[in-house]
């Protein structure tokens, strides 16, 4: 099977991606999808996906010894950049769940036109203009069926750009704003609990525009806006996730509240939380307005490195690992 690999940003190495489960999961993509779709549907519902969720994120953790933080150490994850003591984390759900002092450790840029990434992920770029392969085949997704052909906001993003951020279950698992601007809609799209594992994600056409969403559209030509037109904020589950809470908040974490149509929001602040497991953020730019980083728009055409999102495309499509709140583009807007 096909090895799934990707570039660390901040050193540039080649890394290969453990994948959680996956041989289960290309059990339950390929077999059991095709020979028992009864029993598919029945595990990609929200009620199994919950379920599941709650066994394997709910049960509590022998703190004696330690398991709480051999969980986070295991995950990759520092303790130390919690905001919580090390005793706090019993359950796997509150390791999953963390809260870290993004403030200190997540620098973000002062420049107001740079636009940052919405979570830490691994980051897949481009453009509906030359990478029109993507659409053609639907191996990610539809536009229309992202967002909702009922609702007007399609034609705003023909020819535009687009960031597919992967949330792994290892991940600090809370969305910030990728812009700053006001929110035009806001909206929740019903559908399935698919797996987002690269190899998922390639046998489902249009997986992401499949599963439960919701979506948020940005206008940030306003005032104090990153002077990029529309955004569109597309909040994707994935299996186990039970849930997006929408805690927005402008001072660290404190006093969240859900996100409205006319509140101004901003760039680099908590917006959401997903419940534990894999998920995917996906964001869609109009075109013309923002151009992508040098080093995500060179590393996503590297023929070096093996992605099976790359496998039968006429040409590479990399994943670049990088951290909430990092600089991803910029406005063109002088």
């Amino acid at each position: 099977m096909l090895q799934h690999q990707y570039i660390a940003r901040e050193s540039g190495e080649i890394c290969t991606e453990k994948l959680l489960g996956d041989r289960s999961i290309n059990l339950l993509y390929s077999r059991v999808r095709e020979h028992a779709p009864a029993m598919f549907k029945a595990l990609t519902s929200g009620h199994m996906s919950s379920l599941l969720g709650y066994l394997h994120f709910n049960m509590g953790l022998d703190q004696k010894r330690g398991k709480g933080l051999d969980l986070l150490a295991s995950m990759g994850a520092d303790w130390q950049e919690c905001v919580d003591p090390p005793h706090a984390f019993d359950t796997p759900r509150k390791v999953f769940e963390r809260k870290i002092r993004y403030w200190e450790l997540r620098p973000m840029e002062d420049d107001p036109l740079v636009l940052v990434s919405p979570a830490d992920a691994k980051v897949l770029i481009g453009t509906l203009t030359t990478t029109p392969q993507l659409f053609i085949k639907e191996k990610f997704f539809s536009p229309g069926e992202l967002l909702d052909d009922a609702r007007p906001w399609l034609k705003e993003f023909q020819d535009g750009d687009f960031a597919i951020f992967r949330l792994t279950p290892d991940k600090y698992h809370y969305n910030h704003l990728p812009v700053s601007g006001v929110v035009v809609d806001i909206y929740e799209l019903e559908g399935r609990y698919h797996s987002c594992n690269p190899g998922a994600v390639m046998a489902i056409a249009g997986l992401y525009s499949k599963n439960r969403r919701i979506v948020t559209i940005i206008d940030t030509n306003v005032i104090g806006g990153s002077q990029v037109g529309l955004v569109a904020m597309i909040e994707v589950v994935a299996l186990m996730i039970g849930d997006i809470v929408q805690c927005y908040s402008t001072i660290f974490y404190d006093t969240p509240k859900p996100v409205e149509t006319g509140m101004f929001l901003h760039k680099g602040s908590p917006k959401s939380l997903y419940r534990p497991g894999s998920s995917t953020d996906i964001l869609l730019f109009q075109h013309g307005t923002m151009d992508f980083s040098e080093d995500l728009q060179h590393n996503v055409k590297r023929r070096d490195v093996q992605s099976r999102f790359s496998s039968g495309l006429e040409h590479p499509l990399v994943e670049t690992d990088i951290k909430v709140r990092s600089t991803i583009g910029r406005s063109r807007r002088v």
